[in-house]
């Protein structure tokens, strides 16, 4: 067979063969995969995207096939694009068909537990008891072993809860005599993959709507989807001042936030939320000057007692200072000494400074007029300006 008929009419020159040969020699050093194996893990290109199936390129002549719902995220759409690329492992080779799954898809699978682990592709199996240190699970037939800390992504210190159910696993660990799996693995990749979607999806500002999973002193943590969670900050919860998170909310309620911030603190995402910015307009502040004018009384609670004076909320949200150098010398001091936080008491708006955020409390009555002092008479005088006007009147005896 003559070179022209290997490489058509348009071949005239030794050339060309010589540059296939190299290719040829390219493919053979590596440069060109020939071939993939099971097990191997690629990152290609997503090349077409069908209904059912998908091709990825595998850095071989073959193209791999991958199921679409492999690319499909939590609500059932397709998340990539042509020309993106993906992290896939060789699942078959038979009948030179490649077969690829997502890299921790839960929908790969196999029959092989030593596949299973070299693809690191997660496996389902049943807790069937604890013991010292873990739990021990039924994975096809073969009984494997969960450290306590690899049972979930948090703390766990009853692991009963886990015994007689069905989770997907990781294989860490795999010989002939041991087999040590690990679930928390997988729910870090999966809540990965999770928030790296929520971050495409949503920018600070936005409002969006979560469930109450947990309640910490320092505040309550809300999921905002499946393996998406953000902290809700004591201060956040609401305008009123909060000493509990049990005061605002409770496990399992559904409640509206703003996303504050999105970061990443030590490879871990941090989202910050806020309850009472949820609303725009919930800001109680904006409404003090004209809901509590200098020189009205009110009426509030003492929250909190120092040295120097009382804080107390007048309304929901906000809370004036009622310094102790306004009452001390004050004729019903004794009462105002005697107050503890829960207790009512009445206090009169002295100074308001909006732009800190701040109000200055009075006792009531005391920011009257009292103008009538000046007119007392100079140390010594027994009269003072009443005793003075006596003298200009002239008094009548009764007949």
């Amino acid at each position: 067979m003559s070179k022209k008929d290997i490489f058509g009419d348009d071949v005239d020159s030794g050339k060309s063969f010589e540059d296939f040969e190299a290719l040829f020699a390219e493919s053979s050093a590596g440069g060109l995969k020939t071939r993939v194996s099971v097990g191997d893990q690629i990152r290609g290109e997503i090349l077409s995207i069908g209904k059912e199936e998908s091709f990825v390129s595998t850095g071989t002549p073959n193209d791999g096939m991958i199921f679409t719902k492999d690319l499909m995220d939590e609500n059932k759409e397709v998340k990539y694009h042509v020309g993106d690329m993906i992290d896939v492992v060789v699942l078959s080779t038979k009948g030179g068909e490649i077969r690829l799954a997502k890299k921790g898809a839960l929908n790969a699978s196999t029959d092989s537990l030593e596949d299973a682990y070299d693809m690191e592709l997660p496996v389902t199996g049943t807790v069937t008891e604890a013991v010292n240190g873990g739990l021990r699970v039924n994975i096809q037939g073969k009984t494997a072993f969960c450290p306590i800390s690899q049972i979930d992504s948090r703390f766990v210190s009853d692991v009963s809860e886990y015994v007689g159910r069905k989770f997907d696993f990781l294989i860490t660990q795999f010989d002939k005599r041991n087999i040590v799996v690990s679930r928390r693995k997988l729910l870090d990749l999966q809540k990965a993959e999770f928030e790296g979607a929520f971050m495409q999806k949503h920018e600070a500002s936005a409002i969006l709507e979560g469930r109450i999973m947990r309640l910490e002193k320092f505040g309550a943590f809300v999921e905002l989807e499946q393996g998406v969670e953000g902290l809700v900050h004591l201060s956040e919860l609401s305008w009123s001042r909060v000493h509990s998170p049990q005061e605002v909310v409770s496990v399992g309620q559904t409640v509206t936030v703003k996303l504050l911030k999105i970061e990443e603190v030590d490879g871990k995402l941090k989202i910050s939320l806020s309850m009472k910015q949820a609303d725009g307009d919930g800001n109680p502040w904006n409404s003090v000057p004209a809901k509590f004018p200098v020189g009205t009384v009110v009426n509030g609670k003492v929250e909190k007692k120092e040295s120097y004076g009382l804080f107390v909320n007048i309304a929901p949200g906000i809370t004036g200072l009622l310094p102790k150098s306004k009452w001390r010398d004050h004729v019903d001091g004794q009462q105002f000494e005697n107050k503890k936080r829960g207790d009512d008491i009445a206090v009169q708006i002295d100074e308001i400074k909006f732009e800190d955020k701040k109000i200055s409390l009075g006792v009531p009555g005391a920011g009257e007029d009292h103008s009538w002092r000046a007119h007392q008479p100079a140390s010594g005088s027994g009269f003072g300006s009443l005793g003075d006007a006596l003298k200009g009147l002239t008094i009548k005896p009764k007949k």
